[in-house]
C-alpha cells in the first residue's frame, strides 16, 4: 500500500517539478544567467511562488510522520502547485524560454541536483519517507535553479570564452570590415536597423538581429552570421550593469560608434544616473585613435558628458553643431525634414515613419552614413525606405481600427513622445499601458508623469495592472481627465476588448505603449 502511495506521489511530482522547474529556469534566462539579479527579482517577486513555501512545510513533515491522510494532502497539494504554475506559465511571451546549448548543460546538472534530494531521503530514511523528498523537490526549484547555476558557472565561462574566441578569430579574417558600436539607453535599436537600410545602399552590412545587444548575442552573430564579403558590422551593445558595454567592446573592437541616448533605464541595476552615463560612454572610450564617435546632441545626458571628447560628431533633430534639421513638417501620414551637414551641404528627406522623436534617430543614422562616404544625396531614397521597427511606434491596421504598437520596453522619454504622436491622429485616440519598469526609486514619480501627459493627448486611457497602475492613474486625475474615460484592467485582453467595444464615432487609434517584460 505504502509502495503505491508513494509510486502515485512520484507521478504527480514528476508533473510538478517540470513546471515549476521550467519557470524558474525561464525567469533566469530573463535575468540573463546572471545569478544576483536573479536573486533580487526573486526576494522582490516572492509573492508569485507563495504556494511553495507551505509545500516545503509539508514535505518537512511527511519526513518524520506517515499517514495515509498525510500522503492523500501530499497529492492534492502537488496537483495544486502543477495547476498555479501551469497558469504561470507565458503562453504568450514575449521572450520564449529558449532551449539553447547552455539551458540544456543546465537540465542535465539540474535533473542531477532535483534527483539528489529524494535519493538521499531514500539512503538515510528508506522508501516510506521518500514521499516527503518528491515533496520538498518540487517546493525548492526555486532554490536549486540558482543552485544549477553556481554548480555551471565554471563550466559555462569556459564554453563562453570557446565562443567569444571563436567571434574574435572569425573577425580578424575580416581584416577590412568597418564595425560601428551602437548604445543608448534607448533608440540604439530603432538606429541600428535605420543604419542597416541607409549603409546597404553602398555596403554589404551584417548586423546584430532582434535584440541581440549581450556579449553572447553579439558572439552567435558573428559565428552564425558574418561572411567574407561583409563591409560592415552594425553591432548593437546593450547594458544592465557598468562594465557590459566594455565587455563587449573588447570582443569586436569598434571603429566608430553613436551613442544614441541617456536616461532613466535600468535604474534597479545602475543604481544611479552617473553609472549609465559611464557605462554608455564605455563605447566612446573604447575607440581608436581616428575612429569617429557620434553623439546624440539634444539629450542633456549625453551632452553633460560630450565636452571631454571634443572630436566627436553631434546631431540635432533642430539646429545646432554637426548635423541639424530645420522645415520639419509631421503629420499623420509621415514626416519630411531637411538636414544640413558638417560641411554645409543640405538635402530634404521624406519617411513613412510617423512622430517627430523618430527624425533624431534618422539623423543619427544620416550621420553615420554620410560620414562613411555616402552622400546626402544617395541617402534620400534609402530614408523614404526605412521601416518602422517592430513594436516600436508600428503602425498595423485593422480596418476601423488603428493599432500603434509601441509596445518594447517603454521609456520616460519614449512614452511621452508616444502619447504626443498619437494626439497628432484625427480619431478616438486610445492608450493602453501597464506603465513602465525597472527605474528603481524613481519608478513612481515617472509613471505619474507619464499620466499627466496621456491625459493631456488620450481620448480614452486603459491601464493593466492595478498595483501598478495607481501612480499613473494618479497622474490622469491630477490633469482633470474624465474619470469615466479612465479604465483599469487586470489583463492586456480585457484592455484591448474594452477600446474595441468603445461606441465613440470616428476611426479608433489604439497606442499599445509597453508590454512588461515577462518575468514582471
Amino acid at each position: 500500500m505504502m509502495l503505491l502511495r508513494t509510486i502515485a506521489i512520484a507521478v504527480i511530482s514528476l508533473l510538478a517539478w517540470v513546471l515549476t522547474m521550467r519557470y524558474n529556469l525561464h525567469m533566469l534566462q530573463l535575468n540573463g544567467y546572471k545569478l544576483m539579479e536573479h536573486l533580487h527579482w526573486l526576494r522582490k517577486n516572492a509573492g508569485r511562488q507563495w504556494v511553495l513555501i507551505p509545500g516545503m512545510l509539508l514535505g518537512i513533515v511527511r519526513l518524520f510522520v506517515k499517514s495515509l491522510p498525510l500522503d492523500i494532502a501530499l497529492l492534492v497539494y502537488l496537483a495544486f502547485v502543477a495547476l498555479i504554475y501551469n497558469l504561470l506559465r507565458v503562453s504568450k511571451a514575449k521572450k520564449k524560454l529558449v532551449y539553447t546549448a547552455r539551458v540544456k548543460r543546465m537540465l542535465v546538472m539540474h535533473v542531477l541536483l532535483s534527483a539528489a534530494v529524494p535519493a538521499l531521503i531514500w539512503l538515510l530514511l528508506g522508501l516510506d519517507f521518500v514521499s516527503g523528498g518528491l515533496m520538498l523537490t518540487v517546493s525548492l526549484q526555486w532554490i536549486l535553479i540558482v543552485l544549477t547555476g553556481f554548480v555551471m558557472k565554471p563550466a559555462e565561462k569556459l564554453v563562453g570564452r570557446y565562443y567569444i574566441n571563436d567571434a574574435k578569430k572569425k573577425l580578424r579574417a575580416v581584416p577590412n570590415l568597418k564595425i560601428v558600436g551602437v548604445t543608448g539607453s534607448y533608440g540604439k535599436t530603432s538606429v541600428k536597423f535605420y543604419l542597416k537600410t541607409l549603409l546597404s545602399a553602398r555596403y554589404d552590412v551584417l548586423v546584430t538581429p532582434e535584440s541581440f545587444n549581450t556579449p553572447m548575442g553579439v558572439v552567435r552573430t558573428i559565428r552564425e552570421g558574418l561572411k567574407s564579403s561583409h563591409e560592415v558590422f552594425v553591432c548593437e551593445m546593450g547594458a544592465r550593469h557598468v562594465g557590459d558595454i566594455n565587455e563587449i567592446c573588447d570582443i569586436v573592437h569598434p571603429a566608430h560608434g553613436i551613442i544614441t541616448s541617456i536616461g532613466p533605464q535600468h535604474l534597479e541595476t545602475f543604481f544611479n544616473m552617473e553609472n549609465i552615463e559611464n557605462t554608455k560612454f564605455e563605447l566612446a572610450d573604447a575607440l581608436p585613435e581616428g575612429g569617429m564617435l557620434f553623439l546624440n546632441g539634444d539629450n542633456e545626458y549625453v551632452m553633460h558628458k560630450a565636452g571631454q571628447y571634443p572630436g566627436a560628431i553631434l546631431y540635432h533633430a533642430g539646429e545646432g553643431t554637426g548635423y541639424s534639421t530645420k522645415d520639419v513638417k509631421v503629420s499623420s501620414l509621415g514626416t519630411e525634414f531637411t538636414v544640413t551637414a558638417p560641411d554645409g551641404t543640405e538635402e530634404t528627406f521624406s519617411m513613412r515613419l510617423v512622430g517627430g522623436h523618430n527624425i533624431i534617430n534618422v539623423v543619427g543614422a544620416i550621420a553615420v552614413a554620410h560620414q562613411l562616404g555616402i552622400s546626402l544625396s544617395e541617402l534620400r531614397i534609402p530614408v523614404r525606405r526605412l521601416e518602422p521597427v517592430p513594436h516600436r511606434m508600428q503602425l498595423v491596421e485593422r480596418g476601423a481600427v488603428t493599432i500603434i504598437d509601441d509596445a518594447y520596453n517603454s521609456n520616460p522619454v519614449g512614452s511621452k513622445a508616444a502619447v504626443e504622436t498619437l494626439k497628432m491622429f484625427d480619431g478616438v485616440k486610445i492608450l493602453i499601458t501597464p506603465g513602465m519598469v525597472e527605474l528603481g526609486d524613481k519608478e513612481e514619480e515617472y509613471n505619474r508623469a507619464f499620466g499627466g501627459y496621456a491625459a493631456e493627448c488620450c481620448d480614452y486611457i486603459c491601464l493593466v495592472g492595478r498595483r501598478r497602475a495607481e501612480p499613473i492613474a494618479a497622474g490622469v486625475r491630477e490633469k482633470g481627465f474624465p474619470e469615466q474615460k479612465l479604465r483599469i484592467f487586470d489583463r492586456l485582453e480585457e484592455a484591448v476588448n474594452y477600446a474595441y467595444s468603445i461606441s465613440e464615432a470616428g476611426h479608433k487609434y489604439i497606442l499599445l505603449e509597453n508590454d512588461l517584460p515577462d518575468n514582471y
